[in-house]
């Protein structure tokens, strides 16, 4: 690679994949369809490779295209945020803010964030509901959304805090009564203790395995919308849970649960979700931006966590004095 690539092209390589056309690409971004192949051309010389298979009616990723966008996303959700910071600095937010987060996270996670936010600005008010099932946010005049999961309506503006996912655990004495499973067709047949908060269906398994998506039912013997009542009864050995790694890491360390189908996981990034541009409350946008900054330091030893290595990882995160959270 001769030359950096530009940061410009990569949002044009962006909304071309999304609009697989050029001529729409260039309506969207007010330029002409030779200034999007140019720049196309461009960037695809300097990564030294083939972004795009073109044909006359339309353009699709090539293999390299596809893997160069997910990066290509991440930078550009990466410089967002930082121009954000510069631009809008966390100057003195002043107003209300109406919060909400399911319980769980809530409690553990978001609570404290927002004590340092109000030790920080003390000309902002907040009301901060933790619950267990997902609201209409215009509807209640709520103005954010702190959300585990990525089924998100298309009517919401979301903007990804943290990744996460989940796995599937038992604890030993309960794998030792009723044996381990070894595919996902065997949980059909083991006490499944379900959670019917926010976006989990309580019948319904979604899992992932490698790309493929899948769905299997389940046999739920105790559902609750409480994660933390769920999260001890498995402890006690009454059957399998499916808990974000950032809740059941300790208990994986510590042997009182133990992974299991550890090829499986289930994407849940954890979200801010709100209704109205966030550059139209510089209240709402530092909240958000502190949030972030936040959570990136109380889950950083999950944040580069590959399935399958979820004890490993934890193992190494940093001593309790630095008071990071998993």
């Amino acid at each position: 690679m001769n030359n950096l690539p530009n940061l410009s092209d990569f949002k044009v390589f962006c909304v071309v994949a999304k609009r697989r056309s050029f001529v729409e690409s260039a309506e969207e971004l007010g330029a002409s369809p030779a200034y999007i192949s140019k720049r196309i051309n461009i960037l695809e010389t300097n990564l030294n490779c083939k972004l795009f298979h073109r044909s006359t009616r339309h353009v699709s990723l090539t293999e390299d295209g596809k893997l160069i966008l997910d990066k290509a996303t991440h930078i550009l959700e990466e410089f967002d945020a930082l121009s954000e910071l510069v631009n809008n600095p966390l100057s003195s937010p002043t107003g209300h803010l109406d919060i909400v987060c399911s319980f769980g996270f809530g409690r553990k996670h978001i609570a404290p964030i927002l004590s340092k936010l109000l030790s920080m600005y003390p000309k902002l008010t907040l009301n901060f509901n933790t619950i267990d099932n997902t609201k209409d946010l215009i509807q209640h005049s709520i103005d954010l959304d702190i959300r585990i999961g990525n089924d998100i309506a298309p009517n919401m503006i979301a903007k990804r805090l943290a990744s996460n996912f989940r796995i599937l655990c038992a604890s030993p004495s309960y794998l030792n009564k009723n044996g381990v499973p070894e595919s996902v067709d065997d949980l059909r047949f083991h006490d499944f203790l379900s959670i019917s908060e926010r976006d989990q269906s309580s019948v319904l398994l979604k899992l992932q395995h490698h790309n493929e998506d899948m769905v299997t039912h389940i046999r739920p013997r105790f559902v609750s919308n409480n994660g933390e009542i769920i999260h001890q009864l498995a402890i006690d050995g009454h059957g399998i849970i499916l808990r974000s790694v950032w809740d059941v890491v300790e208990e994986l360390i510590s042997g009182q649960l133990q992974h299991v189908l550890p090829a499986y996981w289930q994407d849940a990034d954890i979200w801010a979700v709100y209704p109205s541009r966030l550059k139209t409350s510089s209240k709402l946008q530092t909240c958000i931006l502190f949030i972030q900054h936040e959570l990136s330091n109380r889950l950083l030893p999950i944040q580069s966590l590959k399935r399958g290595e979820v004890i490993a990882a934890a193992e190494h995160r940093p001593p309790p004095t630095e008071k990071v959270f998993l």
